[in-house]
């Protein structure tokens, strides 16, 4: 534990010196039981808040990083960059949206079988990660997203994750897609209509 007047710089250098982000009761191990570590928090965000440097929390985690408008000027002329392919990333959103999910369950959604691969591919980058078994025959493994998920895409937790409105207001969205789903919404309509008149 670290012998401290101020708790503010105290948890400050906690942070600075962590090689991972920390979690409050990680902090508080350090700093101590007397310390308020989530007031604390509060105040180093809003004392970093506009400089080069800012203190973010994913999940339930937090650490120092480069502000965000100033993360051109750090970056190599050459970056090492792995492309996933479009398996790797539908797999990936089916999991970040209907976590803890099993690979039937993933291929259901995908409406094809995935290969063993693809999800290695997403434990090697530490974005997926096994998360227990389902309770059901044959007990097959879930999987989930981690931290380092969260730290990668910028979000405090899932609920960051985007919502069908703001994927179609961004383009995101196949335009196949939209149309079937315009298609469905006018059939549904005019069953509705059509119940009605022979009421």
């Amino acid at each position: 534990m670290i012998e401290m007047g101020d708790p503010l710089r105290a948890v400050e250098a906690v942070l600075f010196a962590a090689e991972e982000p920390l979690e409050v009761n990680d902090i508080r191990a350090y700093v101590g039981p007397g310390v308020d570590v989530r007031a604390v928090l509060a105040a180093l965000v809003e004392h970093y808040a506009g400089r080069g440097i800012e203190l973010v929390r994913r999940g339930d985690r937090w650490h120092f990083q480069t502000a965000a408008d100033l993360a051109h000027l750090l970056r190599r002329d050459r970056e090492d960059s792995r492309k996933l392919s479009r398996a790797g990333i539908e797999t990936l959103a089916i999991i970040a949206y209907h976590e803890p999910v099993t690979r039937a369950e993933i291929e259901a959604i995908r409406g094809v079988q995935i290969s063993k691969g693809t999800i290695d591919v997403l434990m090697e980058a530490g974005w997926v990660r096994p998360a227990g078994r389902r309770e059901v025959p044959g007990r097959p493994l879930m999987y989930a997203t981690t931290p380092g998920f969260l730290a990668h895409f910028g979000l405090a937790s899932r609920r960051d994750l985007p919502g069908i409105e703001d994927l179609k207001a961004a383009g995101l969205l196949d335009p196949v897609d939209l149309a079937l789903e315009q298609l469905d919404a006018a059939e549904a309509a005019q069953e509705s209509e059509t119940v009605t008149d022979d009421e």
